[in-house]
Parts: C-alpha cells; structure tokens; sequence
C-alpha cells in the first residue's frame, strides 16, 4: 500500500519509518527541510511542502496514495485544511490527528475517515493496523497485545487447532470462534444483535470458510497472520 504522513513530530516520523520497514511506501511531507532530512533516508520519497497546497500535493502524487496520515500537532488551522484538502482530492482513507474529544469531532466532521491520539496509541501500533486492514476489529489488551477479529484464512479452513500448532508457528492463540446465524437462529435474536453466534474453538474440529476467529496474541506476530481470506466471512 502507498502511505502520505504529513506532518513529521515524533508521532509521524516515527509512524513513516514502521510502515517502510514493514514494507510499504511511504511518502513523508512537512515543511521543515530539518525534519525532512532527518527522515530522507528511512522512507521512499520525503518532501518539504505546505501540505494544505492543493496543486502541490497533486504534483507530488500525493493525491494517489491509499492513506493519508495527517499528524500534523500544533498547527490545529493547518490539520484541518489538509485533512479536508486530501478528502477533495479523492484520497481513500485520511486518517487525522486528534487529542481531544472535540478535535475528534470536528475532524470527522470536516471529512476524516479515522483519527489518532498519539497521547493513548503508539505508532507501532497503528503502524500495525494499517497495514493489516484485513482485521475486521482489535481490542487493545495490554502494551504490546491484542485480540482480533479476522476470517479464517483459506490455508486454515479444514484443518484443525491440533493439526495448525498456532502457538508454536505464529505465537498466537484462537480463543473463540464465531459463526453466521441461521435466518430461524437470526429470528429468535433481539432487536440491536448482530448476525453472528459467538462460541469456544474444539481442537479436535477443522475450522471453517467463512467463520471467523478472535485471535490473541502480540502485535508483531497478529500481523503475521495469513490474509488469504474467504468473501463470505466479511
């Protein structure tokens, strides 16, 4: 996937250099040429630039990207243009910095798909879920731990917790499974419930397509995870 990280304080650099080394490109933009070059070599493009420049973030392609992190901190005017900027330029998804409730709200309203408190989450940990989308939620449970919600991979569907050893391959562990309702299970669910029955894995039992898995596990190996995942399980 192709990353925008606008804005380069110790959140943002730090986001830039985990998602290009877990293998993505990374664009970083801000307007000191220090931090700029600071960051130069940990990235597959830097650029100093006003990131509320329309013309310049369509020269530079940053339009194309698939997200766009806008972590820019103190400048609350600038955030705000460039988060709405990059939603009218067609960018997927923009992700943007908020601290408080309040600047939450606004940036959401303004157009951010997501926002970030780098006060309550780390860039190791976002760094994380973005490039692991295939996570239908996660649950933080500790600093280094989470619980996820994925599909069954297709290289897991018919084989076993006993034949698949997922403590000892990927240091991790499913500890519920949960299967899509019947229509007469769905009509004897109260009003508000979702379509899916929540139950403990049986070793012994091949896991299925389309089910889906709430794993636990560190955050370095959750990413590991295969994503090769069945359509009917989303």
């Amino acid at each position: 996937m192709r990353f925008a990280i606008i804005g380069l304080g110790r959140f943002g650099m730090r986001l830039a250099r985990q998602l290009y080394e877990a293998g993505q490109d990374v664009i970083a933009v801000d307007e000191s040429l220090t931090l700029i070059d600071q960051i130069r070599d940990h990235v597959t493009l830097a650029i100093a630039m006003d990131a509320t420049d329309e013309a310049a973030l369509v020269a530079n392609k940053i339009d194309q990207v698939d997200v766009a992190i806008v972590s820019i901190g103190e400048d609350f005017e600038a955030a705000t243009l460039a988060t709405t900027t990059l939603k009218q330029l067609g960018v997927a998804r923009v992700i943007s910095r908020a601290v408080t409730p309040t600047i939450e709200m606004i940036m959401k309203r303004i157009g951010a798909d997501d926002v970030v408190n780098p006060e309550d989450e780390s860039a190791d940990r976002w760094a994380t879920r973005l490039v692991t989308p295939h996570f239908i939620n996660q649950m933080v449970i500790g600093e280094k731990f989470s619980a996820v919600e994925i599909v069954t991979p297709n290289a897991w569907a018919g084989k076993t917790l006993v034949d698949l050893n997922l403590r000892q391959k990927y240091f991790v562990n499913i500890v519920a499974i949960r299967t899509k309702l019947t229509p007469e299970e769905k009509s004897t669910q109260g009003k508000g419930s979702d379509d899916w029955k929540t139950h403990l894995p049986d070793p012994n039992v091949p896991l299925r397509v389309g089910e889906r898995l709430i794993v636990i596990g560190e955050d370095e190996h959750l990413g590991a995870i295969p994503v090769d995942q069945a359509e009917n399980g989303k």
